[in-house]
């Protein structure tokens, strides 16, 4: 028997997705019926609540003055990590680039000796605490990564709580094993690139506990040759294949992705127009990660080049250490005034276009019927609030499967 979870009425705007011939299918003075958890009809509010009456509801929900869009889609995080790095931000003001404070033992190294020393329960803890955040804000679908570990066993124990965490928490988790994320201190970049994929890559196949594959394709990190071995043992393993490409300079990962068929490529601040253009061609979806621009005082990424491609863009918050904001609004704010998206623009980025980038297109980041109901109600009258009132949370309800969510109550 069907049950009618829930009814949103009143909307002053409710948001589906991207449009056919328009940047959004959007309605307005809107409502949107859930039965099992699913969109059952999205309209005018008159026309809806006639088929699905909100006093026949488990949850009817006044949503006059306020906004209702999809749930975002963060589908680029570190999100599980131990200890602080708040002072690597103060010297990267004072003039320390990323790269040295890397090379001398800080970065990405300093929290693989915090990951180590940290317990399970305190891991789970922190990972908990983070995606309270996230889903205050409005997240209800994210990607976690691996890669604070660069040993099997920490590896293990990382991919272990991001399971957990997926188990106990309203937000779908995705989990990506990056054993790949730097090169240990007492280890050449060769060498290790032999251990993760000897060693590593198989107990994580064995647990069935990843989906992807991800390789940090940098400068001083791995080679274009180190991240194809890494990615093609992945994907040998059936482990779909990721890559953090041309963030500090251009190497090469850009077009690694395309030539994989990865599912994303990640960060792309140097990616030219043969980048884009590959691509666009093989389907990779390009993940943008204005907070990262922010947090490192670089240029942004171009983003009005990638859509003009006509492919789909992602935009995501890269919350880890190194770029502590686990709020997409923040990210879809910047995106617009960093990056030259418009709201609309920015706001399909962060739903639909990280859906892609996670190979969850009919599973999460629009309102269509049949979806998920996996929404954010947003207390102001248009979805331009969410970049416009920058700086603020502006989601006062979340929804996860049309049920009411607040922060890890199921």
């Amino acid at each position: 028997m069907t049950e009618l979870t829930t009814v949103i009425h009143d909307a002053s705007e409710i948001v589906v997705g991207p449009g056919t011939n328009a940047p959004l299918e959007r309605y307005e003075n809107a409502a949107i019926a859930v039965t099992d958890g699913h969109v059952a009809a999205v309209g005018p509010t008159d026309e809806i609540t006639d088929e699905y009456p909100a006093a026949n509801a488990t949850h009817a929900i006044d949503a006059s003055g306020q906004t209702v869009i999809p749930g975002f889609v963060d589908s680029h995080t570190h999100g599980l990590f131990a200890g602080d790095r708040s002072d690597e931000f103060a010297a990267k003001l004072g003039g320390e680039q990323y790269q040295d404070i890397l090379a001398e033992g800080g970065g990405i190294l300093r929290t693989v000796s915090a990951v180590r020393e940290a317990s399970d329960e305190q891991l789970l803890s922190n990972l908990r605490g983070h995606l309270d955040t996230m889903c205050a804000h409005g997240t209800t679908t994210v990607e976690v990564k691996s890669g604070y570990g660069l040993d099997t066993e920490t590896e293990l124990r990382m991919l272990d709580v991001i399971q957990q965490a997926d188990e106990q928490h309203p937000i779908d988790i995705v989990p990506t094993f990056m054993g790949a994320h730097a090169v240990p201190e007492d280890e050449d970049a060769e060498s290790y690139t032999d251990r993760v994929i000897d060693d590593q890559l198989p107990a994580v196949a064995d647990q069935g506990i990843a989906e992807f594959c991800d390789v940090f394709c940098e400068e001083d990190v791995f080679s274009v040759a180190q991240s194809r071995r890494v990615l093609e043992a992945g994907m040998e393993h059936e482990l779909t294949p990721k890559v953090h490409a041309e963030e500090f300079v251009r190497l090469g990962g850009a077009q690694l992705a395309a030539e994989l068929g990865a599912t994303s490529a990640d960060h792309l601040l140097h990616a030219n127009a043969e980048d884009r253009a590959a691509l666009a061609e093989a389907g990779v979806t390009p993940v943008l990660l204005p907070g990262t621009a922010f947090s490192l005082g670089a240029d942004y990424a171009d983003a009005r080049a990638f859509l003009d491609e006509g492919g789909s863009v992602a935009v995501a918050t890269d919350f880890n250490p190194n770029c502590h904001s686990q709020s997409m609004g923040f990210a879809i704010a910047l995106a617009c005034v960093g990056m030259e998206m418009t709201p609309a623009e920015a706001l399909v980025a962060g739903t639909h276009g990280g859906a892609r980038a996670l190979d969850r297109a009919g599973e999460a980041g629009t309102l269509r019927e049949g979806m998920p109901a996996d929404v954010a109600i947003v207390d102001a009258p248009s979805h331009v609030h969410v970049p416009y009132n920058f700086g603020v949370n502006t989601v006062e309800t979340m929804l996860k499967g049309g049920e009411p969510v607040s922060g890890g109550q199921r």
